[in-house]
């Protein structure tokens, strides 16, 4: 939801910002093929004008054939009317306003001025018509034709402009708002499709790992509980026959010391560059001739389980076991190790049944 919510106010930012630029630009666009075209009229009729009067045509029938040709059209936005050097219209779609002094803003023309002359003309259109409520006219463009009082003005309508800026925003928001419904909608499909693969997946892990948390807490109860039972035991009185299985101790050297070491107080067996380690739960340290292999052989697999191709390690030095890794085991002992005491995956279920044993 809140992912929703997200893309909609962005959507929405972006939509307000765009949409006032896509507006203006082809407002600009519009305005400016419309003057053109506008343009290109007058001077075509002011060029007629001239090669009727140069045939000796009369002036009154030219003006008479001129009125009847443009009355009735369309003066909605851009139209073509003349007038005479005094700045009375003498013809115009609507006839009504023969007679009638021609309105022209200095704003306008200047803004007709320059390249970029659409720009210009749309900021003083969109101010016009803020300022007035009336159908005005003005004159954008004028074509004197040679020997004659006669002008051939471009008019635009401004309400007429104004009405035609409002459809053309009325469309874009229009667009806009069905874009924006259409990608609020299948964003939300695509968020809800990608989050429930994702949940699935989670899911899925949050499931293996409670599995793995709840077999790692069993494999530290069950250490707690051998613990228990080897504080019980030396609390017991002890009996004539040996608490450990085969040899009780074994060989080894301290520097040039042949000492003899009980197997009950190792805690771990290590091998490094091919030297076989033992060390004790006081942290003493000695050097054993027999490989790792041997020196496993020795003890009893009930008490020392071999962890990996480097370590030996007695139960009762276990500390703690961690998960580690996809499926692995870190065993802590209380004693430092030289390097990290770490059971594969393959040997985990074993070393799950020897803790158990």
């Amino acid at each position: 939801m809140f992912t929703i919510i997200a893309i909609t106010f962005v959507f929405l930012v972006i939509a307000l910002i765009a949409a006032q630029y896509f507006i203006k630009a082809s407002a600009n666009q519009l305005i400016e093929i419309q003057v053109e075209s506008s343009k290109r009229e007058a001077n075509e009729i002011a060029k007629m004008l001239d090669f009727q009067l140069a045939n000796d045509i009369e002036k009154q029938n030219i003006i008479t054939n001129l009125q009847s040709t443009i009355e009735k059209t369309n003066s909605d936005t851009w139209f073509i009317s003349v007038f005479n050097w005094s700045g009375k219209k003498i013809c115009d779609p609507n006839i009504t306003n023969v007679g009638q002094a021609i309105n022209s803003n200095p704003d306008l023309l200047s803004s007709l001025e320059g390249k970029n002359i659409s720009d210009d003309l749309y900021e003083v259109l969109i101010e016009t018509t803020r300022n007035t409520k009336e159908s005005i006219s003005e004159v954008i463009h004028i074509a004197p034709t040679k020997n004659s009082d006669l002008i051939v003005a471009a008019n635009v309508n401004v309400r007429g402009i104004d009405k035609q800026m409002k459809k053309l925003k009325y469309n874009f928001y229009t667009i806009f708002l069905i874009m924006g419904v259409l990608v609020i909608v299948l964003s939300s499909f695509a968020v809800r499709i990608i989050g429930s693969r994702y949940e699935k997946q989670l899911e899925v892990r949050n499931s293996d790992l409670t599995s793995e948390i709840m077999n790692l807490s069993k494999l530290n109860t069950d250490l707690v509980s051998y613990k228990e039972k080897v504080v019980k035991l030396a609390e017991e009185p002890k009996t004539e026959e040996p608490l450990e299985k085969g040899r009780k101790r074994i060989l080894t050297y301290i520097r040039n010391e042949l000492v003899p070491t009980l197997i009950k107080d190792i805690a771990y067996v290590y091998t490094e560059n091919t030297v076989t380690y033992v060390v004790c739960f006081d942290g003493k340290k000695s050097i054993s001739n027999s490989s790792l292999d041997e020196t496993y052989a020795n003890f009893d697999n009930t008490l020392f389980f071999r962890a990996n191709r480097q370590f030996i390690i007695s139960i009762a030095a276990i500390d703690k076991i961690i998960k580690y890794g996809n499926s692995q085991l870190k065993i802590v002992v209380h004693s430092e190790t030289p390097e990290e005491i770490i059971i594969s995956k393959n040997k985990a279920a074993e070393f799950k049944q020897w803790l158990n044993a």
